[in-house]
C-alpha cells in the first residue's frame, strides 16, 4: 500500500524525485523517543516553577512560613524590600533557562527528523519505476 501511494504521488507530480523510501532506521526511533521524553519533562518543570508563587501564597494563607519566606508565619513576617523582587528574578531566570532548554530540545528533534527524512528519501526515479510500468 505504501509503495502504491508513492507511485501515485510520482505519477501526479512528475518532478518528484523520491524514488525509493525505506522505514526509519531502528537507532533513530529511541533517540526521537528520548527527545520527546526530555521535552515532556521540561514542560512539566516549567509548569512546576510557574506554580511556586501560588504554593507559597497558599502555604502562607494556611498558617505556614510561605516556603521559607516568612519564618514564624505571616503575623511575624519581617522581610526586606528586596525579597519579592529577588524571588521574582530567580523564578524568571529559571523559567528563561528552561525555555532555552525546551527550544534546544525542539531543535534537536527537528534535526533528527530532517536526518531521518534524508535517509528515507534517496535515489532517483527511473523510467521503469513509473506508474504505467513501461
Amino acid at each position: 500500500m505504501y509503495r502504491q501511494i508513492l507511485r501515485v504521488a510520482r505519477h501526479l507530480f512528475p518532478g518528484l524525485r523520491a524514488a525509493r523510501c525505506t522505514l526509519p532506521t531502528p537507532d533513530s526511533v529511541p533517540l526521537v523517543t528520548s527527545v520527546r521524553i526530555v521535552i515532556g519533562l521540561v514542560i512539566t518543570a516549567i509548569v512546576a516553577v510557574a506554580l511556586v508563587p501560588m504554593f507559597a501564597l497558599l502555604d502562607l494563607a494556611g498558617g505556614g512560613d510561605g516556603l521559607g519566606l516568612c519564618h514564624g508565619g505571616l503575623a511575624s513576617c519581617h522581610t526586606s524590600y528586596f525579597d519579592g523582587p529577588e524571588l521574582l528574578g530567580m523564578l524568571a531566570f529559571v523559567l528563561f533557562l528552561l525555555l532555552m532548554l525546551l527550544r534546544a530540545a525542539f531543535h534537536v528533534r527537528s534535526l533528527i527528523q530532517e536526518r531521518r527524512d534524508a535517509e528515507v528519501v534517496h535515489g532517483s526515479m527511473g523510467g521503469r519505476d513509473r506508474l504505467s510500468g513501461g
